[in-house]
């Protein structure tokens, strides 16, 4: 009964409504803490138009490192006739560095009922909910840039509503808008005028006078399969002509498919677009992967490939002519995981890259963790 009690008082203190109204809230987290040695063959620094470019022979460290560790509050309330109140209040902890509560991770309010739900703040976007199937991995380094193009801005989008409908049949469809309010300058001439940019604001307040993005999202899931569909457009009118990244108007799409049955799930997804930060201009992006249960353990292992439409970039940086080349990169990822308890695990997990170019190089990473959830 202590322990209740004191649940529903940080939950509430969290939230910062009544306790009265926390008959249905639940205060949940996640502690993922690894030790990682990472072996890059090259080291980058920001270059002309703020890209990474090669500047030395690369270098390897240990490091004990956050696996996106949260803590967060979420529930409802019965408001009669069919209709709920609903809420998830999520924060990033770095038991690693001793940071404070923040991060981009999901804090909204909306309202449920048959017509679905509509949901405000900074949640899980459309495209991350139909594509990302993928994202079974314990290191946050393997679902990354080079594995998902959506990680910048199909993942959790900042300054969003969303519209989910009810599960009809096996099918639910979302659509999401994010709208960044202005700030200065409003006329902008460079992509060095953006404002507003954070680690937790994901999108610049003067990209666009009204929508700054939007995405919509289409999944089917019967017994064990899964098939999802999405896109997702950057309303930047402004930077028609310049080479960015991402490309502030460009738009991105994706599709994928998955089967999950008794010990066995394999996924495969297909993305192409230039909404990422991942290449300058369109890049294609296909990524497998596959796990097996046995006993307490799981077995997991992915295989990426992605390849830019253009290989050799020719900008323009303070005056200067400048050749950048970007290259196709190979990814796979090897993982074994041992559950100590449905809450509590072990994990030694490994990924690797290859590719060559002015903005990666080849890497090796290996991650050996524990995670509990409560």
């Amino acid at each position: 009964m202590r322990k209740t009690s004191l649940a529903l008082a940080v939950a509430a203190a969290l939230v910062g409504f009544g306790t009265s109204a926390h008959a249905d809230t639940t205060l949940y987290g996640s502690a993922r803490v690894s030790l990682d040695y990472t072996d890059a063959d090259s080291d980058y620094a920001r270059g002309p138009n703020g890209v990474l470019v090669r500047t030395s022979v690369g270098s390897s460290a240990w490091d004990v490192f956050n696996n996106a560790s949260r803590l967060g509050v979420r529930g409802e309330e019965d408001l009669g006739g069919g209709l709920n109140a609903i809420y998830q209040y999520e924060f990033g902890v770095d038991p690693t560095e001793g940071s404070s509560l923040n991060s981009n991770r999901p804090k909204w309010f909306g309202l449920k009922g048959g017509f679905g739900s509509i949901t405000a703040g900074t949640q899980l976007t459309p495209y991350y909910n139909a594509i990302a199937i993928g994202d079974i991995f314990n290191s946050s380094k393997i679902f990354s840039g080079t594995s998902y193009l959506g990680s910048g801005y199909g993942l959790r989008m900042d300054n969003s509503l969303l519209y989910s409908t009810p599960n009809l049949s096996g099918f639910t469809a979302q659509a999401m808008l994010a709208v960044n309010g202005s700030c200065t300058p409003s006329d902008i001439k460079s992509t060095g005028g953006l404002c507003k940019l954070t680690v937790d604001n994901k999108l610049p307040g003067n990209l666009s006078s009204d929508i700054d993005i939007w995405n919509i999202g289409l999944s089917y899931k019967n017994g064990p399969f899964f098939v999802g569909a999405a896109y997702m457009s950057l309303q930047g009118d402004e930077f028609s002509d310049l080479l960015t990244r991402p490309t502030w108007d460009g738009d991105q799409w994706g599709m994928s498919a998955g089967f999950n049955s008794g010990p066995l799930a394999v996924s495969l997804a297909y993305e192409n677009g230039d909404v990422n930060d991942l290449n300058f201009g369109d890049t294609e992006n296909v990524y497998l992967t596959g796990q097996y249960t046995v006993g307490n353990g799981v077995v997991r292992a992915a295989y990426g490939f992605n390849t830019p439409s253009d290989d050799r970039l020719n900008i323009v940086a303070d005056g200067n002519p400048v050749t950048l080349l970007q290259d196709d990169r190979n990814t796979w990822a090897l993982g074994y995981q041992y559950n100590l308890s449905k809450r509590t695990r072990l994990w030694v997990e490994y990924q690797g890259q290859e590719a060559d170019s002015d903005l990666a190089g080849n890497t090796q990473t290996v991650s050996v963790g524990t995670r509990h959830d409560f």
